[in-house]
């Protein structure tokens, strides 16, 4: 085990980082709007002793510490007023901005917390159509949908992978990939993966990009993320994507945290537009780790 972390601690140095195997991540809440006012739920909240702080770099994120009760217990939390979201993964949808007027596509999106901030975003207005593949994790987003009032979406116990199926072409496509994940929100992550992991989740993540560019319209705008650190399943899936896919562009990725994407990786110098990207170290950000990139189609 120890050589495992050594492997993975040596590759973060190289990348420029010196990684802590652990660090300490506060929990963090994303208010619903399609539930209730934002002043009048922080209002309710500090009435029952919530201590909550505004996160500067969400629209409607804050680290929220009870000391009484369970945040995902409570009656605000039944009602959907609220959901419990780590800050780094709110900012994919933030930096994918649906409207109310668009068709929009959300895959692998159990169990649909980055779905419920879609149709937030949208005002529960225009189309959004949601993909799952796993039946098992179907009962969870749909309550999630439910319990968060939202009523734009339509879900299809489908595989994103045959997204072409549906025959529709989309504004806005939010990707967020099934990953290797990360040790911040793992405490045993380093004892579980291994390289191949890795090689196995990118190989499975250039599918499902090659699907999901298949169905953007041109001018539409595709988010990719990740919650990995490992640059296989970033930055060089965007490498290979811009290489394979010349009518693509990287756009800045404005996300008020996190450092730029890596363009020299373990020696290989990666297309300077992958600079566009953002990379959450957990140690720099107090997130989890995270990846994110804003890709549109000419």
């Amino acid at each position: 085990m120890e050589t495992r972390v050594r492997i993975f601690l040596d590759r973060y140095v190289k990348l420029g980082e010196k990684v802590p195997q652990q660090v300490s991540l506060t929990q963090t809440l994303r208010v619903n709007t399609l539930r209730i006012e934002e002043d009048k739920l922080v209002k309710r909240l500090e009435s029952l002793g919530v201590k909550l702080q505004k996160i500067p770099w969400l629209k409607h994120g804050y680290i929220a510490e009870s000391a009484k009760f369970s945040l995902g217990a409570i009656t605000e939390a039944l009602l959907g007023y609220y959901y419990l979201q780590e800050a780094a993964a709110q900012a994919p949808v933030e930096v994918l901005d649906p409207k109310c007027e668009e068709l929009v596509l959300d895959c692998c999106a159990a169990p649909g917390g980055k779905t419920t901030q879609i149709a937030q975003h949208m005002e529960n207005k225009g189309s959004l159509i949601v993909l799952e593949k796993k039946s098992h994790r179907l009962p969870s987003l749909r309550n999630n949908l439910e319990r968060m009032g939202v009523s734009n979406a339509a879900v299809y116990h489908m595989d994103s992978l045959k997204a072409e199926k549906l025959g529709l072409k989309f504004d806005k496509i939010l990707l967020d990939a099934p990953c290797a994940g990360n040790y911040a929100t793992d405490p045993e992550w380093f004892d579980k993966r291994m390289l191949d992991d890795i090689k196995h989740s990118a190989e499975f993540q250039r599918e499902l990009l090659k699907t999901a560019i298949s169905v953007l319209k041109p001018g539409g705008v595709l988010v990719y993320s990740t919650c990995s650190l490992e640059p296989e399943e970033n930055e060089l899936n965007m490498h290979w994507l811009l290489e394979n896919n010349p009518g693509l562009v990287l756009e800045p990725v404005i996300a008020g945290q996190g450092d730029p994407g890596l363009t020299d990786v373990f020696g290989q110098r990666l297309h300077p537009s992958i600079a566009n990207c953002r990379r959450f170290w957990p140690h720099k950000t107090n997130t989890e780790g995270f990846f994110i990139a804003k890709v549109r189609r000419r």
